[in-house]
């Protein structure tokens, strides 16, 4: 046990411990990329989303993968068919989280509409449905739409928080 010269209690343990918060994968971290306006750009995020989960070790969540594509897709839509601009798709993972980001030119804020026998409108009910939380903000001239889903099989890991969905 080390003393401070002088002190009369020990230092502090210098290898912080990191238990209570689930580990991501090895290999996870951030990843992101820009996409033009063009009709294949949806399908190519969604390909990369699943091929980033699966390098970063995630690929034996099927649902997690699964629902990650899904969601994404219907953000990358909404950026195309509501701003006509570039799109950039970040993902994040650490902490049992994966947190996925689209950016793009549009201050229209998304809304949550009932599912309902439309053939468009409901992109926003299932990331509502389907994400632990999300939320929108305004990014500069633009917009970034977030969702986080559970990448842990822990207890209590896959439940969904009460989250203000409030714009900021």
């Amino acid at each position: 046990m080390l003393r401070l010269s002088g002190g009369s209690g020990p230092l502090p343990d210098p290898r912080p411990q990191y238990a209570a918060y689930p580990q991501p994968p090895i290999g996870a971290g951030h990843w992101s990329v820009e996409y033009e306006p063009r009709p294949s750009a949806v399908r190519e995020a969604r390909a990369q989303v699943r091929r980033q989960l699966e390098g970063w070790g995630l690929a034996d969540r099927a649902e997690l993968v699964d629902t990650a594509e899904l969601l994404v897709s219907e953000l990358a839509t909404n950026a195309l068919l509501h701003c006509a601009s570039s799109f950039r798709l970040t993902l994040n993972a650490a902490h049992g989280v994966l947190r996925c980001e689209v950016t793009d030119s549009g201050r229209r804020v998304p809304q949550v509409l009932q599912a309902g026998g439309a053939e468009s409108g409901r992109g926003m009910f299932l990331v509502n449905a389907l994400a632990r939380r999300w939320s929108c903000h305004q990014d500069g001239a633009g917009k970034t739409v977030w969702f986080e889903l559970g990448t842990c099989g822990g207890d209590g890991c896959e439940r969904r928080e009460a989250f203000d969905r409030r714009v900021v």
